[in-house]
């Protein structure tokens, strides 16, 4: 299992030399940068993910967070706790951390469309401010997905986003509450990184299926479930 990767430069122009190794759940990151990060209760992922977030401070990374609003205050509180400095890291615009509203769910609505632009704006953002990469961490899904309208298109632009981060370096951590999501839609989530995050451990995801393969299956199945 391939989980480091030697490149020597950003995609996006920017000098890689020197960077440090991503180190994420108990591995470092390859060249596979998409990651679905399960977690059974929030004292686990930031169990997992504050050292992770707390390395990118120490190699001048920029760090990009999106959150339930209800749970942006208590996002900063543990960022303090784990010894970063919120507010002189979002005074230099290392540190945002945004709302889903302010993001995916722009005019009270999803927009698949939006999203993936925004990602993209989001790291190219990164790279022009001058930062070596922006470590994006999503904990967003339950929000977008509380009524279950968006469910499709969600893990269609999850699945697109696989045709559109080869470009980047720049890690991003797709964060899933397993006690909050059926047993179907796990899969889906599964099925659409190419890495994942279970039980703790960074691994390479066996059950990843490419975007074209994925997105012609969810086509058949829709008209299956019509027909």
């Amino acid at each position: 299992m391939e989980l480091t990767n030697d490149r020597d430069r950003f995609r996006g122009g920017v000098s890689r030399e020197g960077h440090r190794p991503i180190r994420l759940a108990g591995s470092v990151l390859g060249a596979q940068r998409h990651v679905c990060a399960f977690f059974h209760n929030p004292a686990e992922q930031y169990r997992i993910l504050l050292p992770f977030i707390k390395e990118g401070f120490e190699c001048g990374d920029r760090a990009f967070h999106v959150v339930d609003p209800k749970l942006r205050e208590e996002h900063l509180r543990r960022l303090e706790s784990a010894g970063i400095a919120v507010t002189a890291t979002q005074h230099l615009r290392q540190l945002e951390v945004a709302t889903v509203e302010e993001t995916f769910l722009r005019g009270g609505r999803f927009n698949p469309e939006a999203m993936l632009g925004l990602i993209q704006e989001t790291l190219k953002t990164g790279a022009a401010l001058g930062f070596p990469l922006t470590r994006f961490v999503a904990n967003v899904a339950e929000r977008i997905l509380e009524d279950g309208s968006n469910a499709d298109e969600w893990i269609k632009c999850e699945s697109r986003l696989n045709s559109i981060l080869p470009q980047y370096d720049d890690p991003l951590i797709c964060v899933y509450d397993l006690a909050k999501f059926g047993g179907d839609l796990v899969v889906d989530m599964l099925r659409t990184h190419p890495m994942v995050i279970i039980g703790g451990l960074l691994q390479e995801n066996p059950f990843f299926v490419p975007p074209d393969e994925f997105l012609g299956q969810l086509r058949e199945r829709g008209a299956t479930q019509m027909s």
